[in-house]
Formats: structure tokens, C-alpha cells, sequence
């Protein structure tokens, strides 16, 4: 197949005085912050069901892209001609990483596994020749447990022992898949764990099997040289009304509580933390201070809206933030994967590649802005000063562990009133954000 994106050049860094729209205002792969490359910072990666899946569909009308690149959709040929897209797309953009679900490959035989696997084991290899020689390579995989009919009761937490069995199946093979192509991570996203109505459902029989599952896959993944991370990636609802791995401190205990936390980490998308009621922040610093950070999807939702829209990321106040987990975090496992997808409207190749330029240079934009606000230091010195009553006397003894209730109630007792705690200088920490965004 010849080239598929015609008219688009390869994007290049230009600066932010740029009017180019084929052009990084910010994304300088090379650039060297807090001693290592932006391109190290940040490990991109192209979501194959949405970049080159996705065609606008909604529940309320057709699609609106052609994603067929010139072949007939649902068929092999098409299968690779997305290969053959989606590699010219990450060369174009200098995106090294991709993530795909199994049935985003292939068209997945409704009748026959054995079929699926074997188309699988085609695209792949295909997948291998034309990566050949590149630095292309899969940041992580998943196995699709949620859109087959099959699965409308769950995957793990599915009341049938077949459909149970046809879950395990998936995962085996895209482990194999994931060693195959050289992935950093493989993925648990568990879109149908989770329950409409109490009134028919056992949670722990659910949850038991769910860690049941994962187990498993552990032993065997480790088994075949899987030497990378498996992931979490909390979700609050929909489809399923409640998801058992509603965000990242359910889904850390969950962990603990089954003895999963060793090999898996949060795998956190800033969608999915507004739908549970958080920021995005929030769920990396969770994540974070558990030791639990592995991997980001990168978006944002709309507060307007109360479902998961998979807008491409453009804030840089929560770029900014995040990247400042990122940066504590000393790094990622995995990556920054754009689960993302243009506005149905935008339906053309063009938008394709404005909508990962936006993604990557804000990421970027926040990037270089947490690296200032470290750098900086007096947000870091206030919250330090803020716990400071923590570093002597009886403070220093209640984080020595060397204290009794009863000390402390004597102390009490003595000082008779405390003094006060101290102003949380809330809107002043603001404006040193804001002047380090917005004022340099």
C-alpha cells in the first residue's frame, strides 16, 4: 500500500511562535528537562480501536470518518491496511508506542475462537514485518472482554463457567501477543465487572473470581518471559452501572486484599477520575503515594457531560498537575496512551493529526511547567512548613510511633486549648500555579 496521509508532512518541532498547524509548539523530543529527554518523560503511544477504529459512531447516527483506508472493512486486507495507517501515522508524529484491544486487529469470528486466534497470529506477524527496522513497538494490550454478547454478564465476575473459560482463553493469547510484540504492560480494564442490581448479584463470588482470574494470568504470563507490568485501569460506571474497580483506591485494596499488589499497577485515566467524582491528580497521587503508579490514558472529559467522552487532553492546568505526579513518580511503567478520539465533526485525516498534535504538545506545555513549579519549590517548602509542628516534641513522638493515647490525652489535658492550625493559604498556592502558567 502506498502512502495513506498524502498531504501531511512530517511533524516537526517549530516553537510556539509557530503558525504551522503541521507543527509542535512544544513537543521538542530532544529538549533535556530535570535530566532527561521529553521523548524519555514522555512515552506516547497511538490507541489502535480509536485512531484507527473509530469512526464517529454514535448511539445517535452512522459514522462520520472513513477509517477503511481503502479497503473493505471487516475483512483481513483491512486488518492490515489499519497496520499499515496506523504505522505511517506514529512515524509521521514520531510516536513510538501503541496499545490495542485483540478484537481491534482482526475481525473476530463470532463462531469460532480457534478462527480469531489464527487471524491474530496473522496480523501480528504482520504487525513484526513492517515494524521491522523502526523503533515502533507496543507499550501494552488487552484483551476485549466487554463488547461480545457473551460478556454481558461480565468476564471474571460472569455468572457462566464457559463464558469464564472463553475470558481466561483471550488473556492467554494476548500475553502471548504482548511477549510477541515486545509489550511493556498488559492491561485489565474490566468493562462489564460490575452489576446493574444488587438483587442478583453475589459480590464476593464476582470479586473472588475476578482475582481468581488475574492470578492466573499472572503465573502464566510470568511463565512465557512476561517480564513487564499488569495494570488496573479504574472505571466508576458505564457500561455497568457500578464497576468493581470503581477508582484507584478501590482498585488498590482490591489488590491488596488478594495479594495482586506486587505485580500490578494503576493504569489511571483522567475520564475515568471525573466520572468517579475525582480530579485527575487525585488519582495520580493516590496511585502514587501507594507505590502504585504505572501507566496514564490520556484524555479529559467535558463537565457538562456525565459519560466517558474521550476528548483528546488540551488543559494545560491538568497536564500541569499531572505531570508533576509524573515527575514524583520518577516516571511511568507504562506510558501516556491517547484513548482519545477526535469530535465526531472532526472527520477528516487532517483532524487525525491535529487532534494528537494538541494531545502531545500540552502534555508537553505541562511537562515543562511541573519542572518549573519543582523547580521553584514554594508550593513543596509550604506544604513541608505546613506539617512542621510534626518535626519535634510530641509531634516527633506520634510519628515515632513512641506515644500512648493516654500521653496525648494528658497533653491535652495540660495545654488545656491548642493553638490554631494555620491557614491552608489556599488561593496564594493557587497564584504561584497560575504566575508559573501563565506569568514566565
Amino acid at each position: 500500500m502506498g502512502e495513506i496521509f498524502k498531504n501531511i508532512p512530517e511533524i516537526k518541532f517549530e516553537g510556539k511562535e509557530s503558525k504551522n498547524p503541521f507543527s509542535f509548539r512544544y513537543y521538542d523530543a530532544d529538549r533535556v528537562i530535570m535530566g532527561k529527554k521529553m521523548s524519555e518523560h514522555l512515552p506516547f503511544a497511538m490507541a489502535w480501536w480509536h485512531n484507527l477504529s473509530a469512526t464517529g459512531v454514535d448511539m445517535f447516527g452512522a459514522g462520520t470518518t472513513d477509517k477503511s483506508f481503502g479497503v473493505k472493512p471487516g475483512t483481513m486486507e483491512h486488518a492490515k491496511a489499519k497496520v499499515d495507517a496506523g504505522i505511517e501515522f506514529m512515524k509521521k508524529l514520531g510516536i513510538k508506542y501503541y496499545c490495542f484491544h485483540d478484537v481491534d486487529l482482526i475481525p473476530e469470528c463470532s463462531e469460532d475462537i480457534n478462527v480469531t486466534n489464527e487471524r491474530l497470529d496473522e496480523i501480528t506477524d504482520y504487525i513484526l514485518e513492517k515494524t521491522k527496522g523502526t523503533d515502533i513497538k507496543c507499550l501494552w494490550a488487552t484483551a476485549n472482554m466487554f463488547s461480545n454478547p457473551r460478556f454481558m454478564n461480565g468476564a471474571g465476575s460472569t455468572n457462566s463457567a464457559e463464558v469464564y473459560c472463553f475470558a481466561a482463553a483471550q488473556i492467554k493469547k494476548v500475553l502471548e501477543l504482548t511477549v510477541k510484540l515486545g509489550g511493556r504492560g498488559y492491561v485489565f480494564w474490566g468493562g462489564r465487572e460490575g452489576y446493574e442490581t444488587l438483587l442478583n448479584t453475589d459480590v464476593k463470588f464476582e470479586q473472588e473470581n475476578i482475582a481468581n482470574l488475574m492470578k492466573m494470568a499472572v503465573e502464566y504470563g510470568r511463565s512465557i518471559g512476561f517480564k513487564g507490568t499488569f495494570f488496573i485501569e479504574p472505571k466508576p460506571k458505564e457500561p455497568m452501572k457500578h464497576q468493581y474497580d470503581f477508582d484507584a483506591a478501590t482498585s488498590i485494596a482490591f489488590l491488596k486484599e488478594h495479594g495482586l499488589d506486587k505485580d500490578f499497577k494503576m493504569n489511571i485515566e483522567a475520564n475515568h477520575a471525573t466520572l468517579a467524582g475525582h480530579t485527575f491528580q487525585h488519582e495520580l497521587r493516590i496511585s502514587r503515594v501507594n507505590g502504585m503508579l504505572g501507566s496514564v490514558d490520556a484524555n479529559t472529559g467535558d463537565p457538562m457531560l456525565g459519560w466517558d467522552t474521550d476528548e483528546f487532553p488540551h488543559n494545560a492546568y491538568d497536564t500541569t498537575l499531572a505531570m508533576y505526579e509524573i515527575l514524583k513518580n520518577g516516571g511511568l511503567d507504562g506510558g501516556l496512551n491517547f484513548d482519545s478520539k477526535s469530535r465526531r465533526p472532526s472527520n477528516t485525516y487532517e483532524d487525525m493529526f491535529y487532534s494528537f498534535i494538541l494531545g502531545m504538545d500540552v502534555f508537553a506545555l505541562g511537562l515543562i511547567k511541573a519542572a518549573e513549579l519543582i523547580e521553584d519549590g514554594r508550593i513543596e517548602k509550604f506544604v513541608e512548613e505546613k506539617y512542621a509542628s510534626y518535626n519535634e516534641g510530641i509531634g516527633k513522638k506520634i510519628l515515632e510511633r513512641s506515644t500512648t493515647l493516654s500521653e496525648l490525652s494528658d497533653y491535652a489535658l495540660k495545654l488545656k486549648k491548642p493553638s490554631s492550625p494555620g491557614s491552608g493559604r489556599q488561593e496564594y498556592l493557587q497564584s504561584i500555579l497560575n504566575d508559573i502558567l501563565f506569568g514566565r
